[in-house]
């Protein structure tokens, strides 16, 4: 919540939040070297009356302040930064619009590598576009754009213009999108005034209008207004007489087209079998009884019997109405320069097709001409094409489950309250869940899902949230402690706040990073794209080389005339062998065998806690041989304890205390925390103390603070510290310190007007399993390294703990990168794992960056991989996973490569001359179909993925672990 003067009024404070949209500066601050220095810039920004949200990002020493200008205005901050004793300048620039947007957009009507190819071409070739990725396994296109340039209407013109559907999925990250019905609506001048009213809105953004089913979508910023509000507006401009209801996103979202287009292709399965059937009966069957066979051969015109007739009836429906799909998705990739499946099936049903009508017309018109026609083989292709087809886009629905579980994870309604100034309930109302809007008070009951991101208001309980990051035990939840859409809470009833709703909730982020993942193509999929590109004109190429060989050796009697069926002459049994080889060679095998088994391999990924940002890291991590990890979070808990004091000399140990925490207080410092918490302790009767006031307070970056406390000269550090500002550390001092490093703790030093007065030890316990994993990952022939900023003494006995060898102490944040580097250098695969701001440079230079679930947003923004359960054993998870997912890859590319290596032989005739056996092609047509959905099978199999025995008992301990902290410290609380 924004901090807002006194004497502002709550009622005045809501106003302010409605009725005014929020302003933006960016300032360059010079001097900040840790979070340390971030934070403390952070806190007094937020202590301004006014100011929404800041965020300070040290490694580009920026700072962004979102703020309303009626009560603080850019130049108060600015000053309040350099009060803080860092230099500010605000960044014009950056004040403005973001220069790049992004869209996510549905494509319909891709069948192969070459159609997504066409498409990522026209979008890239669009000025204003900076970059477009189109994958064809979640048919879909992810586009950032210059919205000064061009808008996603233009970029959806562009698709469609290839001959594909497209359809707006999202724009922009910022942006939340709703559907509503709105009913009582008789005039489209109704629906002007309803339109007129929603754009007055403060944070509306974008509204559609379907005055034809009086639908409207609205795209707005959750943290300004929200679907209650779009409600009541409808309501009151027409008093009452407009009603309006939420649907689902598009009037069903893309999950509906998907429905739709397999229900497409079963129809037209079910309806190509309605004139298949009776063709093949006719052709197949019926000729081989003799009473029917009499009727069939029976002459209408010279040589033209009824069976053809019938045959030419039967399938002309299926050439050229059924199989109408297939001409026009190879006139849109004809008119692009390129050539895809559609052509393929084209030319192959053509070519049986045209030439059993020249049969027909030739019978017709000649008294002694006796030909076979092929219309069989046209429609029999066609029937299993579909077929295939249809099958293919069951299995490819079933590859992004892992979505569609994630998004049904929000519970349809909520319960709203109503609370008066002193905070207690006035009412309660049930409301659709999507009408939730931030700082809304919701009530959640036990058994029932968390309806919003938020912070508990009242009540303890626990809450499982497995279903979002993987962790199997229930966590403790109370008074401040944050909460998570979609989680289930066990026993308690809470009341939270929502404060995150829409597009910014954490499910939503997530969702959201599993579909970026499922859209990045892994390097190896260049290679499947190089091929695509010249297969089908190959393809055509071999086809018709088949054809000329064999009709050229029937010509000149280069084989035997018994070689020929008695059906078909040697022109025919030519043609048969080029349809063959035509329709059997199948480009979408080789499309789909990457796209799949990322999508897969990331949903279950995502299922386990283990979030992978696409297949670009997938494929580093199956090669990772290195593993960098930092110390305070990654091996460590990162909730450093007091664990022992001794003064050196007379005085109170509270006294002692209670200046060193008001030295303290002033810093963001995990260590400083730790002082502070455990000074506490001492003033047991205060649950928030005040310290003493401190003056002249310096916090000097990697070696402690010093500030004046009742008129004393206090410093509080390692020993680097006390050393330059010449004070004498004594032999005791220095034994304590020994003993403490040795035991893995951090030995902190306290000195007042320039004595050493006492040696504090720190305790960050070790992980569980942390030994175990280092282990573990020895066994994987996987080499780890520790790179910390912690003095050598702490790191090396952590790092002899876990069995790490080699250690790195005292490093910066670009040392940590350095060493990255190096590592690399040597022929290493590096993957680091870190949770902190300092560690994202390494995180960024890494082959495969990871960041622990509970670190900093810029961290795990800088990260490939996102351990969200925050445990070292999911390290193990990630690089068995990646290596199984690339692994099914590389099986997918043997199965669909291996499928046409073998395949366009056979459908060629290689096995007639020596066995007789020839492939129809009506038979190769459904091979070609069998190929694609093997693949995609193949790539499904990843869903029964189970991550190493090994860390099974691992997990059993950990959840012992947890469970045995959580117990004690909810017998501190209850």
């Amino acid at each position: 919540m924004p901090k807002y003067p006194k004497g502002v009024s709550a009622e005045e404070t809501a106003n302010v939040e409605s009725s005014m949209s929020k302003a933006k500066a960016a300032y360059s601050v010079m001097g900040m070297t840790c979070s340390a220095c971030a934070g403390s810039v952070e806190k007094a920004i937020k202590r301004l009356p006014g100011i929404h949200d800041a965020v300070v990002d040290v490694l580009n020493n920026r700072a962004l302040v979102f703020f309303y200008p009626s009560f603080v205005n850019e130049e108060t901050i600015r000053e309040t930064i350099e009060d803080v004793g860092f230099q500010a300048t605000l960044i014009q620039d950056e004040t403005s619009d973001k220069s790049t947007q992004l869209c996510r957009i549905g494509i319909n009507g891709m069948t192969c590598t070459t159609c997504s190819t066409t498409v990522e071409k026209a979008l890239q070739a669009i000025p204003g576009v900076q970059n477009a990725r189109v994958a064809l396994a979640t048919e879909a296109a992810e586009v950032h754009y210059d919205p000064k340039i061009l808008n996603y209407n233009q970029i959806l013109a562009a698709i469609e213009d290839t001959g594909y559907e497209a359809t707006l999925i999202s724009t922009g990250e910022d942006m939340s999108k709703i559907h509503l019905q709105v009913d009582g609506i008789r005039t489209d001048h109704s629906m002007r005034m309803i339109e007129n009213s929603l754009q007055a809105l403060p944070g509306v953004h974008g509204i559609g209008v379907d005055s034809g089913v009086h639908k409207i979508a609205i795209s707005y910023k959750p943290d300004m207004t929200g679907p209650r509000n779009f409600m009541k507006a409808i309501e009151s401009t027409g008093s009452g007489r407009f009603k309006a209801r939420i649907i689902p996103e598009g009037g069903g979202g893309r999950e509906n087209l998907k429905q739709e287009e397999i229900k497409q292709y079963y129809r037209s399965f079910l309806w190509s079998l309605v004139f298949t059937i009776p063709l093949f009966l006719t052709s197949m069957v019926f000729m081989y009884i003799p009473g029917i066979k009499r009727g069939l051969d029976t002459k209408i015109v010279n040589m033209l019997t009824t069976g053809e007739i019938i045959r030419w009836v039967l399938s002309t429906p299926v050439q050229f109405i059924i199989g109408r799909r297939f001409y026009t998705g190879s006139y849109k990739a004809l008119r692009h320069g390129s050539a895809n499946l559609d052509v393929l099936i084209s030319l192959g049903t053509n070519a049986a097709y045209f030439y059993s009508m020249y049969s027909v017309l030739r019978a017709a018109t000649s008294p002694h001409f006796e030909g076979t026609d092929f219309f069989e083989t046209s429609s029999m292709l066609i029937s299993f094409i579909l077929l295939g087809k249809y099958l293919e886009v069951l299995a490819k629905g079933k590859t992004s489950e892992a979505i569609a579980k994630l998004m049904d994870l929000a519970p349809e309604t909520a319960t709203l309250l109503t609370l008066d100034e002193d905070g207690n309930v006035i009412s309660e109302e049930e409301i659709d869940s999507r009408l939730i809007q931030r700082n809304d008070v919701i009530k959640i009951i036990p058994g029932a899902k968390v309806a919003s991101d938020g912070y508990v208001l009242w009540g303890q309980s626990h809450v499982n949230e497995s279903m979002i990051t993987g962790e199997a035990r229930p966590v403790a939840k109370r008074k401040g402690y944050t909460v998570i859409g979609g989680t289930v809470n066990e026993n308690g009833v809470l009341h939270i706040k929502a404060t995150r709703v829409g597009s910014e909730s954490a499910l939503a982020q997530i969702v959201r990073l599993v579909e970026s993942a499922q859209m990045a193509k892994a390097p190896v999929q260049k290679f499947a794209d190089r091929i695509s590109k010249y297969f089908v004109p190959l393809v055509i190429i071999l086809s018709f080389s088949t054809w000329l060989a064999w009709f050229l050796a029937g010509k000149f009697h280069s084989y035997p005339e018994s070689w020929i069926p008695s059906s078909m002459d040697s022109f025919q049994l030519a043609l048969q062998f080029g349809i063959s080889v035509m329709v059997i060679a199948c480009p979408c095998a080789l499309g789909l065998a990457t796209p799949t088994a990322v999508m897969v391999g990331t949903g279950v990924g995502a299922s386990q806690g283990v979030l992978i940002k696409g297949g670009q890291a997938l494929e580093s991590a199956h090669k990772v041989n290195c593993i960098v990890f930092d110390k305070t979070g990654t091996l460590t808990v990162g909730k450093p304890v007091v664990v022992s004091t001794k003064l050196l000399k007379n005085m109170v140990l509270r006294d002692f205390y209670e200046v060193v925490a008001a030295t303290e207080v002033n810093s963001e410092h995990p260590l400083a925390k730790a002082i502070v918490e455990y000074a506490k302790k001492f003033r047991e009767d205060e649950d928030n103390p005040l310290w003493p006031e401190a003056h002249d307070f310096i916090s000097i970056t990697g070696h402690g603070v010093k500030a004046t406390v009742h008129n004393k000269e206090i410093m509080v550090g390692n020993k680097s510290l006390m050393l330059d500002n010449n004070i004498d550390i004594p032999p005791d001092a220095e034994e304590m310190l020994g003993e403490t490093e040795g035991m893995a703790q951090t030995g902190i030093l306290v000195s007042i007007d320039g004595e050493l007065t006492g040696v504090l030890a720190i305790s960050d316990p070790l992980k569980p399993g942390a030994h175990e994993v280092i282990s573990i990952l020895k066994s994987m022939q996987v080499r780890s390294i520790m790179v910390t900023g912690d003095n050598w003494g702490t790191a090396k006995s952590i790092a002899n703990e876990v069995g790490i060898e080699n250690v790195i102490a005292e490093a910066k944040p670009e040392q940590k990168a350095e060493k990255v580097k190096e590592l690399q250098a040597l022929g290493y695969t590096v993957a680091m794992v870190g949770d902190g701001i300092n560690d994202s440079p390494a995180l960024v230079a890494a082959d495969v960056g990871m960041a622990i679930g509970a670190g900093t947003d810029i961290a795990i923004e800088a990260a490939d991989i996102v351990l969200m359960k925050s445990n070292l054993e999911d390290v193990i998870t990630a690089i068995d996973l990646s290596r199984k997912t690339f692994s099914r890859i590389r099986l997918n590319y043997i199965w669909a490569l291996g499928y046409n290596l073998l395949g366009i032989p056979i459908a060629a005739g290689a096995l007639f001359p020596t066995t007789g056996f020839r492939l129809p092609p009506w038979i190769a047509g459904a091979a070609m179909a069998a190929s694609s959905v093997s693949v995609v099978c193949c790539s499904l199999l990843l869903k029964n993925y189970k991550r190493p025995k090994k860390l099974n008992n691992l997990e059993i301990r950990e959840i012992c672990w947890k469970n045995s902290k959580s117990i004690c410290y909810f017998e501190g609380t209850f």
